[in-house]
């Protein structure tokens, strides 16, 4: 039985909330008496999300919004939407990432190098600065961006997404100072690879690299990552901002 976190009378946002470890903390939120609105880049996937949450937790929780996290205008849509459905926001995580090309940083073409940017970092920058000054406004809130372990050591033939990530630690730590006399919070978690969709973004030789270095010697599940995160969104959280939260089976110890 997991354990329990108040988040009743809460209000999430989760970005690429359609599936993988965005839907895991969409069940974890509306476990622990939330509301959820997921945001996601693909209509087809949210609606399946929708569906499988709404059949457990009934529908007037959750709001599903189609937005593009590189978008300034598409993300201040999904937030006006949300806010119609719910009136306001407490809780905002930024989960949406692609991986990009496994290859050697001098064969990784520019184009492709942007594109992770764009969606890894200036899409967690993006939510930040839509969501943040409504957070500040209530005088509370919790930011969770999510890294990755690639962020602190950086993974050989992922030069992009090793430094999108490594920039989502050093914007949260901004953003986490920036907020500190606020009443939010904004913190960040870098976990090692769990088995979801974004695996088939990577070559086998990858995935077999990746599980090497865990000396549990398996991935992450994406219901302990929820676990993790559900605490930082959370009142319990309450004196920690600018924190990075490992979580990577042994992989990295700082």
């Amino acid at each position: 039985m997991p354990n329990q976190i108040d988040l009743a009378g809460r209000t999430g946002i989760i970005t690429g909330g359609a599936r993988g470890i965005g839907l895991a903390i969409a069940e974890r939120y509306l476990a622990s008496g939330a509301r959820v609105a997921l945001w996601d880049a693909d209509a087809t996937a949210l609606a399946n999300a929708h569906d499988k949450l709404a059949a457990n937790a009934g529908r007037e929780r959750i709001v599903t919004c189609r937005a593009d996290v590189t978008s300034q205008p598409s993300v201040e849509a999904a937030f006006a939407a949300t806010l119609q459905a719910f009136g306001k926001v407490d809780i905002l995580v930024n989960n949406a990432g692609i991986t990009g090309p496994n290859v050697k940083t001098w064969e990784y073409s520019a184009a492709d190098f942007r594109k992770v940017i764009d969606v890894n970092l200036a899409g967690v920058f993006i939510g930040c600065k839509v969501v943040t000054p409504h957070l500040i406004a209530n005088g509370y809130g919790r930011i969770v961006n999510v890294a990755s372990v690639a962020g602190k050591e950086g993974n050989p033939n992922a030069p992009a997404y090793s430094a999108s990530k490594a920039g989502v630690i050093g914007l949260t730590k901004s953003l986490g100072k920036e907020l500190a006399k606020t009443g939010v919070l904004c913190n960040c978690i870098t976990p090692a690879a769990a088995k979801t969709d974004i695996f088939d973004q990577m070559t086998p030789e990858f995935i077999a690299f990746m599980l090497s270095k865990i000396p549990m010697g398996r991935f992450v599940e994406v219901g302990e990552i929820a676990a993790l995160v559900a605490w930082l969104s959370s009142e319990e959280c309450s004196f920690t901002t600018a924190g990075v939260f490992d979580i990577t089976g042994g992989r990295s110890t700082y």
